[in-house]
């Protein structure tokens, strides 16, 4: 339970503000809330062009601040994302509990500790500038209440996973009206998250960040060792509930997921990243999501029998896997679920605002039944066109300034022509999701698609499959979806009848050899397995881009883009539209659309590259 001390509460006309915080693990964010209502959320990495950027989030917060006109003196209160002195508990503990394996580790962690994350309370006043309250949740709870509290629903079941937060690595709780209470968690060292970061790490692929790469490479392999996995690494129960045999895992004191007893089991040693994949990593990445899903549909129906509702929230790390998500989905035991488009660390910021919000000060929660409070998930910055044609008179850019008809006709019809396009609109997306406003599209009728924007625009792995963006009404029309999909975290089949059946030819492709038979009549977005990671776009939350897909439609008949998110492989996405334009320019795209202006690479001088263009500008 959060420690939310009591403090009697003002009467004040002006709008209450709440500041959330997370920071210090990976994915540092802040989200602020107005009289209850999520004004802004933004993650660190998106100003600090570092992937993943775990530190302080001072600039997230001054964007927030910003936004809204106010300054810190004007927040009523700040809110942690989880419990500094629970997690040192359950770092010295565990280096206890090993010792003297791990102590080495422990004597370059626990000082670092003790300096920088111990006394987290002061270090926030200090960056912040803030003397007022500064309340903490803990882990789990702070994401819990991200599922819940900003969720369509009245009451819900929830289950969050992750990692770890301070002991919990998992929970399942139940939200009713402004409140929520967690009533079972599985505790470290046994980690669902850690689990499938074990095999991300095995596999050559970089742990927080390229667990989607697992996923995406799932389909190319068969599931040869989950039996492996389920009867040697972990003892998992009935309820979901399991313990996993550490002889097999590093993570408890060394500077490795996995151990020597892991590479034995397994048959060889890490794959170094940046080799060639083999199909041992495919059937590794099959396998363990596998698990993976055996093991959350299990939770998910504990949470069903525990709880006795219908609707189902979901945040942590794990819910970023909409394989899973949408294996849960079809499986009937929910008529709803919900998650968190944010759904890892950096909604813990959020979900530690709305904590104090809704339980801490005591305020209801506006439902409509039907959509969330999320706002599509368009919380971060947005620029003016004054302000976009400023960065783009910097680089001497060309471009053409068009009325938004104009700018959507000439869009539609360039995506039509197979043009690769950099879209740059409105609001950015909060979460690791683009959704329409940081994207690069794409036609999804065109085979070659797929492997260009890996190769010469993303520039990275081939296997990695792309997303459609889907207008909602016609989202029937493709997939076997029964549910919006508004932030891209629920995977479906493609519809029956749009798939290409493979000949008996194709039918003995090995692997990645089948990346590039077309699966459908939509090949650019359909993946080797005939399922497609959906996102189904609405006009009241995503006019513009709506309206895009529309013409698109009217153009082509077919009611869907390819969508991904508007960055190169190693770099977040782009927020500025100066970062925006960088990209462009380094990448094979063909166009770009950022705000109401439209640019043609053809016509842009060459980008100069000395140093950090940064340095060259004083950025607003």
């Amino acid at each position: 339970m959060p420690c939310f001390a009591d403090t009697p509460q003002d009467s004040m006309t002006r709008p209450r503000y709440i500041l959330g915080i997370s920071a210090y693990y990976h994915d540092s964010a802040a989200a602020l809330l107005k009289d209850g209502e999520i004004a802004a959320a933004a993650q660190e990495e998106r100003f600090t062009r570092i992937k993943g950027d775990a530190s302080f989030p001072a600039h997230a917060v001054k964007f927030c601040l910003e936004r809204e006109g106010i300054t810190v003196d004007d927040l009523e209160y700040v809110g942690f994302y989880d419990k500094p002195l629970l997690k040192f508990e359950r770092i010295l503990e565990t280096y206890l509990g090993i010792a003297p394996r791990g102590f080495g580790s422990f004597l370059k962690a626990g000082p670092l500790w003790i300096k920088e994350k111990l006394f987290q309370k002061d270090d926030i006043a200090d960056a912040l500038g803030y003397s007022g309250e500064i309340l903490f949740a803990e882990h789990h709870e702070s994401h819990a209440a991200s599922a819940f509290l900003p969720s369509p629903f009245e009451e819900a079941a929830i289950l969050t996973m992750d990692g770890v937060g301070e002991w919990a690595t998992a929970s399942i709780g139940v939200g009713r009206g402004n409140d929520l209470e967690l009533i079972r968690e599985l505790h470290w060292p046994d980690s669902l998250g850690l689990v499938y970061s074990a095999f991300t790490y095995y596999t050559g692929f970089k742990v927080n960040s390229g667990e989607y790469k697992v996923m995406g490479l799932a389909p190319y392999g068969e599931p040869k060792y989950t039996k492996l996995i389920l009867e040697e690494l972990m003892n998992l129960r009935e309820d979901g509930s399991f313990t996993l045999n550490q002889q097999y895992f590093n993570y408890l004191g060394g500077l490795t997921m996995t151990s020597p007893a892991f590479d034995e089991l397994f048959g060889g040693a890490p794959r170094k990243p940046e080799t060639r994949i083999s199909q041992r990593e495919m059937d590794l990445a099959r396998s363990v999501q596998d698990a993976c899903e055996e093991v959350v549909m299990r939770m998910a129906r504990t949470a069903r029998q525990e709880t006795g509702s219908k609707n189902l929230c979901l945040a942590g790390g794990v819910a970023l896997n909409c394989v899973a998500n949408g294996k849960v989905l079809r499986s009937g035991m929910f008529d709803r679920i919900w998650i968190q488009p944010a759904a890892g660390d950096a909604g813990g910021a959020l979900g530690v605002a709305q904590l104090i919000w809704h339980r801490h000060l005591k305020q209801p929660r506006p439902l409509d039944g039907r959509r969330d409070a999320m706002q599509g998930a368009y919380l971060g910055p947005s620029f003016t066109p004054e302000q976009i044609e400023k960065a783009l008179h910097r680089f001497g850019a060309k471009y053409q300034k068009l009325e938004r008809g104009e700018l959507i006709d000439r869009t539609a019809a360039l995506l039509a022509d197979a043009n690769v396009i950099g879209w740059f609109n409105g609001r950015m997306e909060f979460g690791p999701r683009a959704l329409g406003s940081r994207s690069i599209l794409g036609d999804p009728r065109s085979p070659e698609m797929q492997s260009k924007m890996n190769l010469k625009i993303k520039f990275r792995e081939s296997f990695r499959p792309f997303a459609p963006s889907v207008l909602e009404h016609r989202a029937a029309d493709y997939f076997d979806l029964d549910a919006e999909s508004p932030y891209m975290l629920l995977v479906s089949p493609v519809r029956e009848d749009r798939r290409v059946p493979m000949t008996d030819e194709q039918e003995k492709l090995f692997g990645i050899d089948k990346l590039n038979v077309p699966r459908s009549d939509i090949p650019a977005i359909t993946h080797v397995d005939y399922s497609a990671r959906v996102q189904t776009v609405s006009r009241d939350r995503s006019p513009d881009y709506f309206d895009l897909i529309s013409k698109f439609d009217e153009l082509t008949g077919c009611g869907l883009v390819v969508n991904t998110s508007f960055n190169v492989r190693g770099e977040p996405i782009v927020c500025t539209p100066e970062d925006a334009y960088v990209c462009f320019m380094r990448t094979d795209m063909d166009y770009l659309v950022v705000g109401p202006y439209l640019l043609d690479k053809r016509e842009q001088p060459e980008l100069v590259e000395e140093g950090d263009w940064r340095d060259r500008f004083e950025l607003d």
